[in-house]
C-alpha cells in the first residue's frame, strides 16, 4: 500500500513489457493481454508484466514475465528501452512500474496462463479502443509517443 493508500504488486517494483512487431504491411502491432476476470483489474486489456524479484533489473522481469504470461522466449526479443510509467512511496521505499518497450521480427504466437483470458497482436492505431488496464491506458499515449521515435526492428533476429 502506497502512502496514499493505493494499492501496488512487488515489494521491488513492477515491470511489464510493451512488445512490437511489424504486421504483414510493416505497421506496428502491440501484444496486448486481456486479463482474467478473476484478477486485480480483470477484464481489461494490459502488458503481459508484474513484481519484479530482488536480484532482477525491469528488463529482466519483464521478459520473465512475458514468458510466464505469453509463452515467449527471450531470444525472440530485442529490448530497446526502459521507461518508468507509475512511481509511488510506500512506507518511506521508492516504489516504480517500468515499462519496457521491445521488438520482436514478427507477431510471434502465444500461449496465454491462467492470467490470461486472452493474448492478441493489436494494431497500434487499435489499442486505445480497448477497454484498458487504468495504469497503462494512463501510460497508453505516452508509451505510444515514445516507441514510435524507435524504427520498429523489421529483420529476423
Amino acid at each position: 500500500m502506497t502512502d496514499s493508500g493505493a494499492a501496488y504488486w512487488g515489494l521491488h517494483g513492477a515491470a511489464g513489457l510493451f512488445l512490437r512487431a511489424p504486421r504483414p504491411d510493416g505497421s506496428p502491432a502491440v501484444l496486448l493481454q486481456h486479463r482474467a476476470p478473476w484478477s486485480h483489474q480483470g477484464d481489461t486489456w494490459g502488458l503481459p508484466g508484474g513484481a519484479r524479484d530482488s536480484h532482477e533489473s525491469a528488463e529482466e522481469a519483464a521478459v520473465r514475465e512475458a514468458h510466464e504470461e505469453a509463452g515467449l522466449e527471450a531470444g525472440r526479443l530485442v529490448v530497446r528501452k526502459t521507461v518508468v510509467t507509475a512511481a509511488a512511496t510506500a512506507s518511506g521505499r521508492q516504489w516504480t512500474y517500468t515499462t519496457v518497450i521491445a521488438d520482436a521480427p514478427e507477431e510471434l504466437e502465444t500461449v496465454p496462463n491462467r492470467e490470461s483470458a486472452e493474448l492478441r497482436w493489436v494494431a497500434e492505431d487499435d489499442v486505445a479502443a480497448l477497454p484498458l488496464h487504468p495504469g497503462f491506458a494512463a501510460s497508453w499515449a505516452e508509451l505510444r509517443a515514445v516507441a514510435a521515435t524507435i524504427p520498429l526492428l523489421q529483420a529476423e533476429l
